[in-house]
């Protein structure tokens, strides 16, 4: 990790932090001694978050055909890493709330974000090869390095969204982060992601999805974000055109276990239930 990194994290660090709540939930599910019921005492004591979470875990997107009344059989049900996951998931967005950004579009960046986890997690049942929940988690996290790099280096991060649509520029943006800064956004968030104790599962994911030679650890899983990423980032189609999806890694279709003709499907669910998550998630009430 370069110095340049540490730096902007460090910073980033004084204005933003994962609540306490989800660091002790990404601990006790870390450790073998921990039970289920422990796990739902802890979230219990946060009722802003125990909500989103019984609100999600009754949604479309865990099936909403089970009534889940509780923290406890919700811990239950889902299991103790799926809640870790979900209440990293509920948490993630708010963390940012209130940090300046004069770059881009937040709402446009979480959108983004969104359709990628979507996406992820209905590739991930495709193929069978990584968890739907991990996948949603690490798809919505996947750019946050983008967020510290607008906060914390506004004019670098410009010059180089520039450099991706000046002149004859085919410049991907983290290639431009790259050209201009000597890291990206990616580099950013999995060292934010590091500071934060999260899973190294979540760190791969964030730190190689856009570079799936340079992956050693979890590489099914970030094959995952690769594909979804660069599909998030074009125009909705139910088919991407063949040329759009030449940007995606011969290496990923084959970790992944997908092939362009099998994600149609993936594609039009997760288009589906966007506007939906989009509420649960980022709803202004709890």
């Amino acid at each position: 990790m370069s110095a340049a990194v540490q730096a902007l994290v460090d910073d980033i660090g004084e204005l933003i932090s994962l609540p306490e709540v989800v660091l002790k939930i990404n601990e006790m599910v870390n450790s073998e001694d921990t039970s289920a019921a422990e796990i739902a005492e802890v979230i219990s004591h946060d009722p802003a978050i125990a909500t989103r979470i019984l609100k999600v875990a009754n949604s479309s997107m865990y099936g909403g055909q089970r009534q889940i009344e509780s923290i406890t059989r919700a811990v239950t049900v889902l299991g103790t890493k799926q809640i870790r996951d979900l209440v990293l998931t509920t948490t993630a967005a708010r963390v940012f709330d209130g940090i300046s950004n004069e770059v881009i579009s937040v709402e446009d960046f979480w959108h983004h974000s969104l359709y990628c986890a979507l996406l992820a997690s209905e590739l991930a049942k495709v193929s069978k090869r990584a968890n739907a929940d991990t996948m949603f988690t690490a798809g919505l996290l996947h750019d946050i390095g983008h967020l510290v790099m607008f906060n914390q280096i506004p004019e670098e991060s410009t010059a180089a969204i520039l450099l991706t649509i000046q002149g004859e520029s085919s410049l991907e943006p983290y290639q431009a982060e790259q050209q201009i800064l000597g890291y990206d956004h990616a580099d950013v968030g999995a060292s934010l992601a590091k500071q934060w104790h999260l899973p190294e599962i979540l760190v791969s994911c964030i730190g190689f999805h856009h570079n799936m030679d340079a992956c050693e650890e979890h590489c099914e899983a970030v094959a995952h974000i690769h594909i979804a990423n660069v599909i998030a980032s074009l125009p909705y189609s139910d088919i991407p055109d063949a040329n759009d999806l030449e940007r995606i890694s011969a290496k990923a279709w084959a970790l992944a276990h997908l092939n362009p003709d099998e994600i149609g499907d993936a594609i039009r669910e997760a288009q589906a239930h966007i506007s939906e998550t989009q509420s649960l998630l980022f709803g202004n009430g709890d």
